[in-house]
Formats: C-alpha cells, sequence, structure tokens
C-alpha cells in the first residue's frame, strides 16, 4: 500500500474574502486539515469562516488550492458552555388594542367582556373580576408559525412538539452591523447551529410601530434555509418584518423551513441583549387545533 493513502490529509490555498459590512480579508497559502483526500471550494468555505470565527461574510473567493500529505494540527478542543444564571429575557413585543403588526392584516380590538363593575352582582360584596375578550388575527405581535401555516397537511399548532419550541439550547447570529438586506448561508457558517434555536438579530425591531418597520426589512435567503435544515436546527427567530423577502411571493423561506417541521418565530425584539450562546430559548403558543400560527411570550433563558 501506497504509505500516503494513510497519512493526514490537509489543503493549502489562498484566499479572498468580502465582507456584507464592509471590509476585506485575503489569506496566501493557507492551510486547514481536511478529512479524505478532497474538498470543494463550498465545503472549504464553510471550513474558513467556521474556523476563523467570522462574521457577516459576504463573496469568498478561493485560489490556487492544493490537496498536500501533511499531518493534523487540531486538538480538538472547545470553549466550555456559558454558564447558567438563571436570568430570563423576555424576547416579545406587547399586543395592544390597535397594533398593527403586519400592513393590510387587522388590528387586535381588547376589551371587556364582563367588566369588574357588572361582576359585582354575580359575587360577594367586596369580590369582582374582569373577563377580558381579544379580537385579532393570529399574526399578530410576537408569533410563531406552525407546518400549517404554509402546507395545508402540515402540523399545526396543536400538533407542534413542545421539544421544537421550549427549552431549547439556541445561538443568536448578530448581522445588526449589515449592509445587506439578506442574509445568506455564509453569514450562518462561523455558528455551530444543529439542532438549535436559532435567533437572527437584525437590530430592525428598533423600528418597532414605526413606518419604518414595514420597508426594506432584512431577511434570510433561500440559501440560508436550505443550510439551516442541512443543520436540523430546532427552531429559527428573526427580529425583522418577515424571514422572507416580502417582494418575492413565492416565500422560499417558509416553504422550505415549514416543510421540514421547523418552527418559525417573526417580530422578536430585544435579541440585542443577549450572548451568542450559553442560553435557552422559549416561544410556546396556545396549543388551538387547525390553525398554523399564534403569538407567544418568547424568552431566553441566560
Amino acid at each position: 500500500m501506497d504509505t500516503a493513502d494513510t497519512k493526514d490529509r490537509r489543503v493549502r490555498f489562498d484566499f479572498e474574502i468580502e465582507f456584507s459590512n464592509g471590509g476585506a480579508l485575503q489569506g496566501q497559502d493557507f492551510r486547514l486539515d481536511i478529512e479524505g483526500e478532497d474538498i470543494t471550494d463550498e465545503g472549504l468555505t464553510a471550513h474558513l469562516i467556521r474556523d476563523m470565527g467570522l462574521l457577516m461574510v459576504g463573496a469568498v473567493r478561493i485560489r490556487n488550492k492544493e490537496i498536500i500529505v501533511e499531518g493534523h494540527k487540531r486538538s480538538g478542543s472547545t470553549l466550555p458552555p456559558a454558564g447558567d444564571t438563571g436570568t430570563r429575557i423576555d424576547l416579545s413585543h406587547t399586543v395592544e388594542d390597535g397594533l398593527i403588526t403586519y400592513r393590510g392584516l387587522p388590528a387586535p380590538v381588547i376589551c371587556d367582556f364582563l367588566s369588574r363593575e357588572e361582576s359585582r352582582s354575580h359575587y360577594a360584596p367586596g369580590t369582582e373580576f374582569q373577563i377580558g375578550q381579544i379580537t385579532m388575527c393570529s399574526n399578530t405581535g410576537t408569533y410563531v408559525d406552525s407546518p400549517f401555516h404554509r402546507y395545508p397537511d402540515g402540523t399545526d399548532l396543536a400538533g407542534l412538539p413542545l421539544d421544537r419550541l421550549a427549552d431549547l439550547d439556541a445561538v443568536v447570529i448578530d448581522v445588526s452591523g449589515s449592509a445587506d438586506r439578506a442574509i445568506d448561508r455564509t453569514h450562518l457558517l462561523p455558528y455551530d447551529v444543529g439542532g438549535k434555536a436559532v435567533l437572527v438579530n437584525t437590530g430592525w425591531d428598533r423600528h418597532w410601530r414605526s413606518d419604518a418597520y414595514f420597508e426594506n426589512h432584512p431577511f434570510l435567503t433561500a440559501s440560508a434555509a436550505d443550510h439551516l435544515v442541512h443543520e436540523d436546527v430546532a427552531l429559527v427567530g428573526i427580529d425583522s418584518l418577515n424571514i422572507d423577502d416580502t417582494a418575492d411571493g413565492t416565500r422560499p423561506v417558509h416553504s422550505t423551513l415549514l416543510a421540514a417541521g421547523i418552527p418559525i418565530c417573526e417580530h422578536m425584539t430585544n435579541l440585542s441583549a443577549l450572548p451568542a450562546s450559553g442560553l435557552r430559548f422559549s416561544a410556546v403558543p396556545v396549543k388551538v387545533s387547525g390553525m398554523g400560527t399564534f403569538p407567544v411570550r418568547a424568552y431566553a433563558r441566560l
């Protein structure tokens, strides 16, 4: 047997990286460990971004790639997880009478079904209750989409498993400084997202309850959605108007994620208060049969 067949392999290459928030990075004669005997440019790009911990990556160009026989240099060590301080951070908008979440959808109407004054005749002296009533569209405030929202045979709210909604290991992807509206696969590559709730912090929640919120919002691309499905994430959340580009009527991100059974949490807020990792996330809607979307009280536990 050729002794080269039993040795580790590495890839030697040059690269050019452009960042979506400005700036660029170049490297010559760079080397990375690989598994097997070869690696595609796409796979090499993913390794490069992850190994260097690069954020908000735009275009990547690989040059002069060469596979060499050389011992691996990785130690395999990882950083310890962040500790649990028990701190809980609210990530939901408040639902109020007249709130406009999405243009064209009706605002909620919140009122008394039974007022405190009216209730007094039903109870002993000094005892009163309020029973409220709300009429609203299911896409109000911070809400979760189930597969039924997109597909008639998809899982509805009542069928969503709690292990897709509650006490999930989570990672926060901060793209709030990006000059691009589109959040692509390359923005996600530095993060270990497998099996986790992926919360995308665009900073767009700063426009909540203003006209600016409805125009030119950030969104995920179809390739980003494909990556998240490939990594088998538990849930995807975003603090923007829509996880899709609303100019694209095919809604590729909703279509891809919900087809894979991955719930979506939209119109989040306060993601900038979270660390990148070391947190648990919950966003549990009411257990309603035959409905695809409903508001949630989303929060993170550090």
